[in-house]
């Protein structure tokens, strides 16, 4: 009986925040290094805002503005990512989904067959923007979701020296 390699795809959730950027590099690494394929998925949360137009937080005329400006922000931090896989030789996937961020998430891992999703430590600070609903952070929430209903394993990345490694490859 063959073995088959321990990592074939890999996801890699990104937000724009320099930890998801951060398990971006690592993701690129892990694919150079085990040579297996990286999909970087960006979300845009319109769960979230549909939450906040019920909660009268903003009208629905902004909802569809909100979409947009997500949109091209997940667009350019996905071009970002390809960026520096190419760099490092690897062709990073990217996918812009829309919806929950979770329940996304687990459906690309679930599309790809992804053995991995790599997550970007959430961390204090303007990293995380505490959302009014229900006063919880809305990053850590969607971590704890994944975390709880992947199909596989998730790596919660906290590598002091990413960048250097990143470098260094």
């Amino acid at each position: 009986m063959s073995l088959k390699p321990l990592f074939q795809n890999i996801i890699v959730a990104v937000n724009g925040a320099d930890s998801s950027i951060e398990a971006a590099k690592y993701g690129i690494l892990v694919s150079k290094f085990y040579k297996c394929a990286m999909t970087a998925v960006y979300v845009v949360d319109s769960a979230t805002l549909k939450q906040l137009t019920l909660s009268k937080y903003f009208v629905p005329d902004e909802f569809e503005e909100y979409v947009n400006n997500l949109s091209s922000d997940g667009k350019r931090y996905l071009e970002y990512v390809s960026e520096l896989g190419k760099a490092k030789g690897i062709q990073v996937e990217t996918v812009l989904r829309t919806g929950a961020v979770w329940t996304e998430i687990i459906a690309a891992a679930t599309e790809k067959k992804a053995n991995l999703i790599l997550l970007g430590a959430p961390s204090t600070g303007r990293e995380i923007s505490k959302t009014p609903i229900e006063g919880r952070h809305a990053v850590a929430v969607s971590n704890q979701e994944i975390i709880a209903n992947a199909p596989c394993s998730v790596l919660v990345v906290r590598e002091q020296m990413i960048d250097q490694l990143y470098k260094m490859a």
